[in-house]
């Protein structure tokens, strides 16, 4: 139950189901994790890093603060930077904290780590993150400014989900809005751009390996039912089957459902939609089974649709992609189709760090432009030739994660990797600026008058950690014979050393001998930080120009990059799904909200991609 530091106080937000709505759920997931320390447990005679147990979750909702300090412009004084700090609490009895887990696991943020099968959450646990959730957890970090340097083991050593499809939901009850395209989309994700047939007798004993083989779609069998002479059948090959079970766990680990109930509905749509079709259920007669069923509208004629459409979650139930289902998922196309003929409810960020919210889409916009293609940033730009050509290549390259580290990669072996390093550190702490939080287990009260507010220690340590980002950049990049001194105009330096002088003479009455140590940093306020930050932009401005005009041009020839390229030109030829033409239809009263689908990729796991795909 949140509550904020006015004392106002209201409970959270819950579906028909009894469920928090999903941003809740993810919010809450995303705050608790970054309140932990991460780290080894002991269970059953078996270590497990990265890992909490329940009563350390249980303890931290108990009373979790997230406090966030945003910084703008004085509106009496514009050139006067004032900040401005709020603090939530969430706070609730033991039995909330685990019910409120067992949502984490039903939505696969979190698994049992000596029991990865389990879906029960239990006393005397312990949990780790799962793929999904550090995707989750990496967005949740970059958009609100989040110090997470205690988490960094864990994005390095746990395979990250590296595509995410969020499918949108109706503001008033949290529903997924269904509609046609979104199940079109849906569906391509769910069987991906070819059929996945792992491989039974050389399967990846690598966890990053072989998560990424079954990202790339359900996996997909044959199977062959046996002739019964004595009922006139013969023997019958089905291709591209999958268990009903696998089906929800895949839709549970790669999409935003929140868990197997809502996956078996999006399942029983793909049914309703032609698009799979039972092949066989083999249980007892005894045993249980249960069945999710959807209705909708059919358009009648030869049309694939249905009224309504059933989907059986047992263990024994086997399901196929029908000839519809092929058809739909452009399995039998060429692969490259024409991009220009890609327009759908289907959009994707690049990185992490953007907003799940698309600010530009009206909500009577039935369709989201696609995002252009790697092809056509790198390659349209070549006919313009020279500098611009070379500035626009850097943007795309700085903008998409893949890149970018192999562009790291390239810098390095040509001794100027400070170059990138100090860009995006500088955009890194820009961002940290406009928007800082943090998250804390507060220990019960013991009856102690405490100095201050939550709100007020809270934005004490933000700008803490603000100072000492600033000056970080300055010890290590532009100081002098700092240990990664940039190449930078003469007059740029000495007017960011002139500044500095300045101002650190004037506070502390001591002589500036060119670094910065931590008593002279800490007499920095908010207006004087957004003066550097304004220096530093003019020289990562030097700087990006100094990449684009001496390494770009080396770097998009080298065969590691248009490797890399094509990888990604991949997953634009993925992502920019074709939809079917349709007409979506709403409940009564919600002819506002049409619904649509987004993914969202993470820098992190596009890092790991590259470093553990096959050369």
């Amino acid at each position: 139950m949140p509550a904020d530091d006015a004392s106002s106080s209201h409970m959270m937000k819950t579906t028909k189901r009894g469920r928090p709505f999903l941003k809740d759920t993810l919010d809450l997931f995303a705050t608790l994790i970054v309140s932990l320390q991460l780290g080894p447990h002991k269970q059953f005679f078996k270590t497990f890093p990265n890992s909490f147990s329940t009563d350390e979750a249980a303890q931290n909702l108990a009373s979790l603060k997230f406090s966030q300090s945003n910084r703008g412009p004085d509106p009496r004084e514009p050139s006067r930077v004032v900040t401005t700090t709020t603090t939530t609490t969430f706070s609730m009895t033991r039995e909330m904290a685990k019910a409120m887990s067992q949502h984490f696991m039903d939505a696969r943020l979190i698994e049992n780590a000596t029991d990865p099968p389990s879906n029960l959450f239990k006393e005397r646990g312990v949990y780790i993150l799962t793929p999904k959730g550090l995707h989750v957890l990496e967005r949740f970090i970059s958009k609100n400014g989040i110090n997470a340097d205690h988490l960094q083991s864990v994005f390095v050593s746990q395979p990250i989900c590296i595509k995410l499809l969020h499918l949108e939901r109706r503001s008033t009850d949290d529903e997924i809005i269904v509609t046609q395209s979104v199940i079109t989309a849906l569906f391509r994700r769910f069987v991906g751009r070819q059929p996945n047939h792992p491989s039974s007798t050389n399967p990846p004993s690598d966890p990053f390996q072989k998560y990424n083989e079954r990202s790339k779609g359900v996996p997909l069998t044959d199977v062959t039912d046996r002739a019964q002479p004595l009922q006139g059948k013969s023997q019958a090959l089905h291709k591209y089957c999958f268990a009903a079970i696998t089906a929800l766990e895949w839709l549970c680990d790669f999409t935003s459902v929140v868990g197997r109930e809502e996956a078996a509905e999006m399942a029983a749509q793909f049914v309703r939609f032609g698009l799979i079709t039972l092949v066989s259920d083999k249980r007892k007669n005894n045993d249980s089974a249960i069945i999710f069923t959807v209705r909708g509208s059919a358009p009648g004629g030869n049309s694939p649709v249905s009224q309504h459409g059933e989907f059986r979650c047992t263990a024994k139930a086997i399901y196929k992609v029908t000839d519809e289902g092929r058809r739909v998922a452009h399995w039998d196309s060429a692969r490259h189709d024409s991009p220009n003929a890609s327009s759908a409810n289907l959009s994707t960020s690049r990185s992490s760090m953007d907003n799940d919210e698309h600010g530009a889409k009206k909500p009577t916009d039935a369709k989201i432009h696609r995002r252009i293609s790697i092809a056509e940033k790198l390659n349209y730009e070549a006919h313009k030739g020279g500098k611009e050509s070379n500035t626009d290549r850097l943007k795309y390259i700085l903008d998409d994660p893949a890149l970018r580290s192999l562009f790291r990669e390239f810098l390095k072996g040509n001794f100027c990797e400070e170059n990138l390093s100090f860009w995006l550190e500088v955009e890194d702490f820009k961002r940290k600026f406009n928007i800082t939080s943090s998250a804390i287990a507060v220990a019960p009260t013991s009856g102690k008058p405490t100095r201050g507010t939550p709100g007020q220690a809270a934005m004490e340590k933000h700008h803490e950690t603000l100072i000492n980002t600033a000056f970080f950049i300055y010890n290590k990049y532009l100081a002098p014979s700092s240990q990664c001194e940039l190449n930078i105009d003469h007059g740029l330096r000495n007017e960011l050393s002139k500044y500095l002088e300045d101002v650190v003479t004037s506070m502390t009455g001591k002589v500036f001998q060119g670094q910065v140590d931590p008593e002279q940093a800490n007499a920095f306020n908010a207006t004087q930080l957004q003066t550097m930050i304004r220096l530093y932009e003019r020289i990562q401005t030097h700087v990006f120009r100094l990449m684009a005009t001496d390494s770009v041009p080396k770097f998009i020839k080298t065969p590691k990059f248009l490797a890399v390229r094509n990888w990604a030109e991949d997953m634009d030829n993925e992502d920019n799904i074709r939809l079917l033409p349709n007409n979506p239809t709403s409940p009564p009263g919600l002819a506002e909200e049409q619904g649509g689908a987004y993914i969202t990729i993470s820098q992190q796991a596009s890092e790991q991609h590259r470093m553990y795909a096959p050369s």
